[in-house]
């Protein structure tokens, strides 16, 4: 199923997984740093607009709400 969704709506995909990484408590920093860093040259523009359609925030908003320090700087810096 999970391949399916990918290869259907693959900026959708990577939202869900951005969002469930920061939801709740704590972060999962490894997905979280996984997803920005490999989709930054590939289709992150995409992946935001769409983490801003399904969840009504943007992507920049939740990072800044769940990280602190050099790594919200690094992350923010990335997704831009």
């Amino acid at each position: 199923f999970i391949t399916v969704q990918c290869a259907l709506n693959r900026p959708a995909f990577f939202a869900e997984r951005l969002y469930y990484a920061m939801k709740g408590a704590g972060t999962d920093d490894s997905t979280l740093i996984r997803i920005i860093v490999t989709r930054s040259e590939i289709d992150l523009v995409q992946i935001k607009q769409m983490f801003t359609q399904m969840y009504q925030k943007t992507l920049a908003t939740m990072i800044s709400n769940d990280t602190s320090g050099d790594y919200r700087r690094l992350l923010l810096s990335i997704v831009g």
